[in-house]
């Protein structure tokens, strides 16, 4: 069920989200960060997306956004922030995200942790709850305790929130572009037709700048 939901989606994305015609507009299809973020991978045009595993916005948008990530061009990088936008539960469910990277399951679960929690109606939102449910799904227990509790993953979830109140970030999902911009829409296309035009504009920006 769940692929045949991601197939469908992938197709909403090849239909949906045109080449953009009109130039965009600050206010309306992007908003400036000032100041301009850092980012992990200067070399790169990086995408921030914001989200949260409890947020139904973000379930639907989940297979959207996979698809178009997966065709992005080599010079652009997707970077995923789990954040709890100041909810317990939603907290709990950002470090699970951290977790299971530290564990080496993300990639096989990611989607999964969505479909649980909007499909099935799990409620994954506190430490055990979460714990039993990765465990049923071969993850390690207690290599999965140990990482849900650790430095690092705490670490994580503390840039995480601060990166949420650095882009001001208040909703998910959220897309910025390059530590420069931060993508407005008011549909799943739009937002992802905005944060195509915003990346062949930073590519523009930076062509201009090495030619100076």
């Amino acid at each position: 069920m769940f692929i045949r939901h991601a197939l469908f989606a992938l197709t909403l994305v090849l239909a949906c989200v045109p080449l953009r015609a009109a130039p965009l507009v600050e206010g309306t299809d992007y908003r400036s960060l000032e100041p301009r973020q850092h980012t992990d991978a200067p070399a790169k045009i990086v995408v921030v997306e914001f989200f949260s595993y409890g947020c139904p916005h973000c379930n639907e948008f989940y297979p959207l956004i996979s698809a178009w990530a997966a065709k992005l061009p080599k010079d652009v990088v997707l970077e995923k922030v789990a954040t709890g936008m100041g909810r317990t539960a939603w907290t709990n469910l950002a470090k699970a995200y951290y977790a299971l990277g530290a564990t080496g399951d993300l990639s096989r679960l990611d989607g999964q942790v969505f479909h649980a929690i909007h499909e099935e109606r799990k409620p994954l939102f506190d430490e055990k709850a979460i714990s039993t449910w990765v465990a049923a799904h071969g993850v390690d227990p207690v290599k999965f305790t140990t990482a849900f509790d650790s430095f690092g993953v705490n670490t994580k979830l503390t840039q995480a929130e601060q990166m949420v109140d650095n882009y001001k970030i208040d909703g998910v999902p959220g897309l910025a572009i390059d530590g420069k911009y931060v993508v407005m829409g008011n549909t799943f296309e739009q937002l992802l037709s905005n944060a195509d035009a915003l990346i062949a504009k930073v590519r523009d920006e930076r062509g201009a700048a090495a030619h100076k």
